[in-house]
């Protein structure tokens, strides 16, 4: 808001620190108010807190924000701010706010440039985030230690893993990169990236949290320290053993002390004297190679040990993802690892409390400082959804039962859409009482469409008030995370619908309350025809829209597979009802084509631009793109986890494996099924679009959302009405499919290659 550049002033009161502050962290306190000449006085405690403040005015009395994708609107707040009659106060009832998960640097993050980061770091300082995890360029540093001790390029160059899974490489689950090696230019991008970023932390007032060394080693690590105590992790997920079963050099070797103190030391010389908490994860995922206690604490306090070798003032955060895993980590391993480590030199991330927190079964982790998070969303999946009592109530009670909790905190594995669940526990970690939703979505919405008439249209509020009462307040914890739509997965006759865990495809609310709140955004819209000018209006709708297609593609599939039965087996009814599946996924891809924010070639090209014009760096970085939201391994191993509901992915992805399946049951009776059949078809396919390349927009799709939903309404009369699709009302592609369909298939499934 250059306007108002002027218009501020930020006062410092109140500062104290002493030599080891991370862990004696203040409770953050602002005070807003308007001096004599119109100048906006923000008075805080700490950088975290004047920014804090900023938020509170730009956002309750200026009415604007800026936001995830959407970008800033900021710039719409009005020509003269609003003075204030009062003054604004706040006090965060935690000292952290914490923000990222390990893996949101590859799911989220893993292609982001400079401008990426500055804005997200905007977005985090204003809404009082200040203790974000640092991972990016971590190689640079890991590079170096072990080129020190003696490995060579090439030893190393096996063990470290591609730009889409590094996270997974530092958290010891694999090992090497499938289809290249890690560039070195890659290495050094990152880590000059790394260096803006803390940099820009620091500025804003964060604590960065910069990784530790966990013990993750290339298998090499044995011809330069021959006598060190070297053991190999378990097999993680379906992988070979080329890409999983690490090498992990036991903290009880000197040797690992010895690393640790390089690594630290050398992002000591790189960054500064920027922090004293350090990430590290020994066992996500991978259990130790030893159940006794006394191995289990000797791990931990050996690993702490080298730590405070390495900084005296160093305290270990540490997910507490592992402790879900009731099969190794009972009441007795977990006490024994932690009692390792004394209770002020560690802060434990309780990474899925809104739906399994681990704190109430260890009685607050036996006393170590915690955080209580949310994770809210596995692999970027784009599902409507929110947990609202948990995170106010729950995240509420917990602060006054546990003494050792010290903050909330965001442990997303991305960031795709649902932001008001985001904003509400970052809010939430500034009131003493749980926050009234109903007022807190009414006030989001005012802000959240600023530039348009204000108020909102009332029809707005109305559809946030359905949203808010329905898929934003799952209270059905079977299913306990964003919700994946059966389009996205591989499909197969059985095990698509009503799955449950972390991802389910269950629906936890009536599918006639997103019709009905994209009905009234739309009325919205036509009472105030600026709305579908404004960028987040238009994001919620596609939001919305998209969410009615994918529930409506469930009953139609219940559809096609009943008939593809021994008693109801019919080519006719195969060939028909598999027309409105397919015809409803491109109808999904017309209405994501007309925002940006769901292209994919935004992901694509973001990849390819690391590349600096190099045609092999581009293909990898492509193909690393293309793996990771699909088969998520050279041959499917975690296959459709991190899917996105992407035009682009939709039409040259998912309409393909549909059209295979359709065309499969109608060629192949049900008597004569056959799953492997199926899947090596498919995978046939899948293979195939991993090498293929291009990040340029089609700019002769149509991009009026308000002319794009009229013409699915007027397509479909009933798809807005109700999630039920009347089989006679079939798109205008189906007029050729009806015809063609067969033989393409055909084609397809008998082809070993073809050019999509």
């Amino acid at each position: 808001m250059p306007q108002h550049a002027d218009s501020f002033q930020f006062l410092l009161v109140n500062v104290t620190g002493v030599a080891c502050d991370d862990g004696d962290q203040l409770f953050d306190h602002y005070v807003v108010s308007t001096l004599s000449n119109g100048t906006v006085l923000v008075e805080g405690n700490s950088l975290s807190a004047l920014s804090s403040g900023l938020h509170r005015y730009l956002a309750d009395a200026a009415q604007v924000d800026l936001w995830w994708f959407v970008g800033n609107r900021l710039n719409v707040a009005p020509e003269q701010l609003p003075p204030l009659q009062q003054p604004i106060e706040g006090s965060s009832v935690v000292k952290w706010r914490y923000h990222f998960n390990t893996v949101t640097f590859g799911y989220l993050a893993a292609f982001w440039s400079w401008e990426d980061w500055e804005y997200q770091l905007d977005w985090m300082a204003l809404r009082g985030i200040n203790l974000p995890l640092a991972w990016v360029g971590f190689e640079k540093v890991l590079v170096e230690v072990f080129q020190e001790i003696g490995l060579t390029d090439a030893e190393i160059s096996t063990f470290l893993s591609g730009p889409a899974f590094q996270p997974w490489n530092r958290l010891g689950n694999i090992q090497g990169s499938w289809r290249g090696e890690l560039p070195e230019s890659w290495i050094e991008s990152q880590f000059e990236l790394q260096q803006q970023i803390v940099a820009r932390m620091l500025e804003l007032g964060m604590t960065p949290v910069l990784p530790g060394f966990a013990g993750f080693v290339p298998s090499a690590i044995t011809r330069v320290l021959p006598n060190a105590s070297v053991v190999q992790a378990p097999p993680w997920e379906r992988f070979n053993s080329t890409y999983t079963g690490d090498s992990f050099l036991e903290p009880q070797d000197e040797n690992f002390a010895d690393l640790q103190y390089r690594l630290i030391s050398k992002q000591h010389d790189y960054y500064g004297n920027v922090t004293h908490i350090y990430a590290l994860d020994q066992y996500n995922e991978n259990n130790p190679s030893n159940s006794s206690t006394v191995y289990l604490r000797e791990v931990s306090n050996m690993t702490m040990q080298s730590l405070k070798a390495a900084d005296p003032c160093a305290i270990w955060l540490m997910q507490g993802w592992l402790f879900l895993d009731n099969t190794f980590w009972n009441p007795s391993s977990t006490k024994a690892y932690l009692s390792g480590v004394e209770n002020e030199n560690m802060i434990i991330l309780d990474l899925f409390a809104e739906s399994e927190p681990v704190w109430k079964e260890t009685d607050s982790f036996y006393g170590k400082p915690w955080i209580w998070c949310q994770v809210h969303d596995y692999g970027g999946n784009m599902g409507l959804y929110g947990q609202i009592m948990n995170i106010t109530v729950n995240a509420t009670e917990a602060l006054a039962e546990s003494s050792s909790l010290m903050g909330f905190g965001h442990t997303m594995e991305s960031q795709e859409g649902n932001e008001i669940v985001y904003d509400l526990l970052l809010d939430q970690a500034w009131s003493e009482t749980p926050i009234d939703t109903a007022q807190y979505f009414h006030d989001w919405v005012t802000v959240r469409y600023a530039g348009s008439q204000q108020p909102a249209p009332r029809q707005l509020y109305k559809a946030w008030e359905i949203l808010r009462s329905s898929v934003y307040n799952n209270t059905n914890l079977i299913s306990d995370s964003v919700p994946k739509s059966i389009l996205e997965l591989e499909p197969n006759t059985t095990g698509l619908t009503d799955r449950t865990g972390h991802h389910p495809t269950t629906i936890n609310y009536n599918p006639e309350d997103i019709v009905q709140a994209l009905q009234l955004m739309q009325q919205g819209g036509a009472s105030d025809t600026s709305l579908w000018n404004n960028p987040a209006f238009q994001y919620d709708t596609v939001f919305l829209a998209r969410q009615i297609l994918a529930n409506a593609f469930i009953p139609h599939y219940n559809d096609l597979i009943s008939i593809y039965s021994v008693e109801n087996y019919s080519k006719a009814a195969i060939n028909t009802t598999g027309q409105v599946l397919i015809d409803l996924l491109w109808g999904l891809e017309s209405v994501l084509a007309t925002n940006e924010n769901f292209n994919l070639s935004a992901w694509i090209c973001r990849a390819v631009s690391w590349a600096q014009g190099n045609a092999s760096l581009a293909g990898f970085y492509e193909y690393n793109a293309r793996n990771q939201i699909t088969l998520w391994g050279p041959m499917g191993e975690i296959s459709d986890y991190a899917s996105k509901q992407w035009s682009g992915l939709v039409s040259s992805y998912y309409v393909p494996r549909w059209q295979i399946f359709v065309g499969y049951l109608y060629n192949v009776t049900p008597q004569d099924f056959n799953s492997s059949e199926l899947h090596q078809s498919l995978q046939n396919f899948e293979l195939q679009w991993q090498q293929q390349s291009g990040c340029v927009k089609d700019g002769s799709r149509e991009t009026d959302l308000q002319k794009v939903l009229e013409s699915l309404q007027k397509q479909w009369p009933n798809m807005f009405r109700s999630t039920t699709i009347t089989t006679n009302r079939l798109g205008p592609i189906s007029s050729f499919l009806r015809y063609a369909k067969t033989s393409i298939l055909q084609i397809l499934l008998s082809s070993e290659s073809f050019d999509l």
